[in-house]
């Protein structure tokens, strides 16, 4: 959203108070790149256990010892070569992979006398070499004439891309916006994504060759799965969910009550964040990575109050305990077990927050104990989950389920010539590296199964 949309509308809005130079700094890098000697102490540190528990906790099944020792023998080329077979997206999850949760929460060093291994500053070290240097690791196979088309540009669907590129099949990604990248480019925190990164991978990635962009096609309306069923010879939904749940309360429209997804994407568009515009007292509603990411990035732009306000528990919370964390560094307020009741205005502006405060119980359900609290608040985000635009979907006998796609191991759907794998698929779990996980392994199906008998 705009400055100007948010002006337009009223929001009780203020520029921002920090100088540019703060701002900049405050979005520099989340953890500072590793230096060549700080990366080969860390690599000494891993014990290059045989059974691998960092390997098994690890999503997309990069060999972590393997690659770390690679970084040991100064062979960054061979490390970052293990990393992109298996995660081609593996810089971007290198800044953006819960690691403290996946293969660092498996490291056999970690306890309470020991750190876990910095495996994703070493991932980060190795795959960087290779992206600033142009170094070409993957070549396409002979063309086998068949075609597929993906539909969406994020993780996802480029994983599917370019793993089926490389083996020499011929690819239409089709994506809604103008510029590509989903979620990498518009979802993730700044400060964890800086200098353009998330473009500079894309590039990386889309030179295998073999793979035509079409921008500005939205499933349902320019294009449809019917047609693309009929042209192709095999389909991948990555089209990631393209909607935001509601608050579903009364005056949700009014000014200053705002969809933390866009905010989000704005700020990672605009090229002087100096610029932007912030709240003084903002209320962020939700629980999950994006509720942490706006609060967050709210205080680095000079807000003076950001609260989160979660309905349930602090264990209950899909952020992290270590993004929980991050937040209350940055002065970020979470008030747990607090249920939107209403939106308080002032004339056209939202003013305050009244919620309902929850009790949970040991069936896990919560209940209002009939006491309420109010929040001021001149900027409300909402942040509480996603859906899948169903429109060019639910038609076509695609099994859905719980508003996703149904698919098998092989991220395989109900319809014949269609896999799916990212947000839009049931059961997923909303990270980048699971999304490339399964563009990987819906194109190793997908190549299989076009190849039978060839």
């Amino acid at each position: 959203m705009s400055n100007n949309k948010l002006k337009s509308e009223g929001v009780n809005i203020q520029s921002h108070r920090l100088s540019k130079k703060e701002i900049e700094d405050n979005f520099s890098d989340l953890h500072a790149p590793l230096t060549q000697i700080e990366a080969l102490i860390e690599a000494d540190r891993c014990y290059f256990c045989y059974d691998a528990p960092c390997t098994k906790a690890c999503p997309s099944d990069i060999d972590v010892p393997g690659f770390i020792q690679s970084i040991r023998s100064d062979n960054l080329t061979g490390a970052a070569e293990k990393i992109l077979s298996e995660n081609i997206f593996g810089g971007m999850c290198a800044r953006d992979c819960p690691t403290e949760e996946l293969c660092q929460q498996a490291c056999v060093r970690n306890d309470h006398e020991d750190k876990p291994v910095e495996i994703g500053l070493l991932q980060r070290y190795a795959t960087d070499s290779v992206l600033d240097n142009g170094v070409k690791l993957f070549s396409r196979k002979k063309d086998t004439g068949k075609s597929i088309a993906v539909v969406g540009a994020g993780p996802a669907g480029i994983s599917c891309a370019h793993r089926l590129s490389v083996l020499g099949h011929n690819i239409t990604v089709y994506d809604a916006k103008d510029k590509l990248g989903g979620l990498n480019e518009y979802g993730i925190a700044a400060y964890k994504s800086t200098h353009d990164f998330a473009q500079q991978e894309l590039d990386y990635i889309l030179d295998i060759g073999g793979i035509n962009i079409e921008t500005g096609m939205e499933l349902g309306k320019q294009i449809t799965l019917d047609d693309l069923q009929k042209q192709f010879d095999a389909v991948f939904l990555g089209c990631g969910l393209g909607t935001v749940n509601q608050l579903n309360l009364d005056n949700e429209n009014i000014s200053g009550v705002i969809d933390a997804v866009e905010y989000i994407a704005n700020l990672r568009q605009t090229s002087n964040k100096d610029e932007l515009m912030v709240g003084k007292n903002i209320v962020v509603v939700g629980g999950g990575m994006t509720a942490i990411d706006i609060a967050v990035q709210s205080k680095l732009l000079g807000a003076e109050q950001v609260t989160i306000a979660y309905r349930r528990g602090k264990n209950a919370m899909a952020a992290s305990e270590y993004e929980q964390a991050l937040a209350k560094k940055h002065d970020v307020q979470i008030q747990y077990h607090l249920s939107p009741k209403q939106l308080i205005s002032n004339e056209s502006n939202v003013s305050a927050m009244e919620f309902d405060v929850m009790k949970s119980h040991n069936d896990g359900s919560i209940k209002a104990t009939g006491e309420s609290l109010t929040l001021k608040a001149d900027v409300v985000f909402k942040a509480i989950g996603q859906k899948l635009v169903t429109e060019g979907l639910a038609d076509n006998n695609l099994e859905l389920e719980k508003g996703r796609i149904v698919v098998d191991k092989n991220r395989k759907t109900s319809l014949t010539k269609v896999w799916a794998g990212g947000d839009c698929i049931l059961d997923g779990d909303n990270l980048t590296v699971s999304a490339v996980q399964d563009g990987k392994l819906a194109a190793i199906s997908i190549n299989e199964t076009l190849t039978q008998g060839a």
